[in-house]
């Protein structure tokens, strides 16, 4: 399919703003992605209330961006969601109009993390802000009116990454149970022969240097790019994670990952269900404000967390 038109038109107006990552700083990235995430993805549901909460974590202490939902009665389920960014990039607020929309949608209330960046911070720190995380939002889940039985973790990107990492940590640990894992667009068992990177490499907003140039920062000089933390797909054994919904878009150099990742969960027995965006690049789920489609795939992606965190389902974490 062609790409969106919507979407050209914005990859024409930021063409000259962006840059290449790999030319600037890691401070000076975040202040540009701190400014267009935010245009992109607007403010979102005013509707929505918000607390933060200061947690333990294994590096000091995280801020976990509490969203509730209106109209609704607890308690609610909840979904831990993990932003985007290239694990160097984006932070609770890039994302809160993304966080704000899916409370909403979904009716479930959503905990953002705040975990810390590369490259001051450089792999496992992001894993392990994320587990605490999910056990901390598992544990008290109740002191802001959520069900700690009807928990789901999500993210985009390389908080897609997270998701399916802290679910498999999940898996391997006996819980926390989760009902579903959301994974928007992961950077999980990408390889750089894959169609989708040599096919998309240049101008559909993430590109193949921008992947080197945030992995380098994240991983670091001494990190294993086959730790299964880092890449879940190199995992002995995924069969005890949660289902998984997978989602990818047509014009993303990591939509071959994902689509690699979901096949690997459905060999190890896991439910899966998937759906790729025609027309679409990475970071759509974040262009609500200006792409009429991504705000198709919120709604999408809420759907699918209805269903899997109603009353009547059996958590799925399997022990």
């Amino acid at each position: 399919m062609p790409l969106d038109p919507e979407t050209r038109k914005l990859l024409d107006d930021l063409a000259p703003v962006i840059g290449e990552l790999d030319e600037q700083t890691p401070d000076e990235a975040r202040a540009l992605a701190d400014e267009g995430m935010v245009a992109c993805s607007g403010p979102g549901d005013p509707a929505v209330t918000t607390t933060d909460q200061r947690v333990p974590g294994p590096g000091g202490d995280l801020i976990i961006r509490v969203y509730t939902p209106p109209g609704g009665r607890a308690p609610l389920p909840v979904v831990v969601y993990f932003h985007g960014g290239g694990f160097v990039i984006g932070s609770i607020a890039t994302h809160d109009g993304v966080c704000r929309d899916l409370a909403s949608a979904s009716g479930a209330i959503v905990a953002s993390v705040d975990y810390r960046l590369a490259p001051e911070h450089p792999f496992p720190a992001a894993v392990e802000d994320c587990w605490a995380a999910l056990e901390w939002v598992h544990a008290h889940a109740g002191t802001f009116g959520g069900d700690p039985s009807r928990l789901a973790v999500a993210g985009d990107s390389a908080g897609g990454t997270l998701a399916a990492a802290t679910a498999m940590l999940a898996g391997e640990r006996g819980g926390p149970a989760l009902r579903c894992q959301l994974l928007i667009y992961p950077g999980v068992g990408v390889t750089e022969d894959q169609a989708s990177v040599q096919d998309n490499a240049e101008g559909y907003l993430l590109t193949l240097r921008d992947i080197v140039w945030f992995m380098g920062h994240y991983l670091g000089p001494d990190g294993d790019a086959q730790d299964p933390r880092f890449d879940p797909i190199f995992a002995t054994d995924l069969s005890r994670v949660a289902p998984a919904h997978v989602i990818t878009c047509e014009y993303d150099p990591l939509r071959d990952g994902g689509q690699a990742y979901a096949a690997r969960l459905r060999a190890d027995g896991v439910p899966v269900t998937e759906r790729c965006y025609a027309g679409l690049i990475h970071g759509a789920f974040g262009m609500q404000a200006l792409v009429s489609a991504s705000r198709g795939m919120i709604r999408d992606a809420a759907a699918v967390l209805r269903e899997a965190l109603t009353e009547q389902e059996t958590a799925t974490t399997r022990a």
